[in-house]
């Protein structure tokens, strides 16, 4: 059974190879999506080289909506977007797909049923096909070579779907095991180099000494120290010392 996750319908309208239909399975299945919808496929239905393709998101294909029409698919749905590259004398709102599914993340929360039509791998979406939607979404890819295969469609606009879900950071570190340093970690182990350094002579002439130490202060707390990386560097400094004491 379809998962109960509210959720955009992604229909394939008239799909022509059994292979795009698997990968667009899988693609979807990657990102957490499972309603599809299928109108007309050219090979008929169901197809063992969409399962072949399909991998581990087989159980979409079983449970694939089979439609003779794009208004059938799309019939229950209060808003369908079209994906299109051609926009051009179509007076419909025209988003990006990252926008396109920040919306429809917001329709899907306000219990409305969405669905995304994409269009066969030939040609795309015919006219009548996108005179169904309420909106486009066209991808911004290169104008001179703008054919994008189904399934990378499809890939693209689960994906992001799964963003506008808030799921993946756009940045974020692995701490392995230890944790951020506080400020007065990091204070400690300025102060420890400092008194190396000083004991050292490091800090020459005598009145520049001040904004040497507020410099490598400013050093210090620039880096993103982890408490793992001030115990070695307290560690590097002690056995500095020791090395320096035994060549004496």
């Amino acid at each position: 059974m379809p998962t109960d996750i509210p959720q955009p319908s992604f229909v394939l309208i008239r799909p022509q190879m059994g292979e795009n239909i698997g990968a667009a399975a899988r693609a979807m299945w990657n990102f957490g999506l499972d309603r599809m919808r299928i109108t007309a496929p050219r090979d008929g239905w169901p197809n063992p080289k969409a399962d072949a393709m399909a991998s581990g998101a087989g159980r979409l294909l079983d449970e694939a909506q089979l439609f003779d029409s794009t208004e059938a698919a799309v019939g229950d749905c209060t808003f369908v977007y079209a994906t299109t590259a051609r926009t051009r004398d179509l007076t419909k709102p025209v988003f990006s797909p990252e926008a396109a599914m920040a919306d429809a993340a917001a329709r899907v929360g306000a219990g409305q049923k969405v669905a995304v039509l994409f269009g066969p791998e030939r040609a795309g979406l015919e006219n009548a096909d996108v005179a169904v939607a309420n909106a486009l979404i066209t991808v911004p890819v290169n104008p001179e070579f703008p054919s994008l295969n189904l399934a990378q469609c499809v890939l693209l606009t689960a994906y992001e779907w799964r963003r506008a879900q808030g799921a993946g950071d756009a940045m974020q570190v692995g701490m392995a095991g230890t944790d951020w340093a506080s400020t007065a970690e990091i204070a400690a182990l300025a102060s420890h180099y400092e008194e190396r350094l000083e004991e050292a002579g490091f800090f020459f002439p005598a009145h520049k000494a001040g904004s040497m130490k507020l410099n490598l202060r400013n050093l210090w707390s620039r880096m993103p120290l982890t408490q793992v990386d001030v115990r070695m560097l307290h560690g590097v400094m002690r056995q500095m010392v020791r090395w320096k004491s035994r060549g004496d």
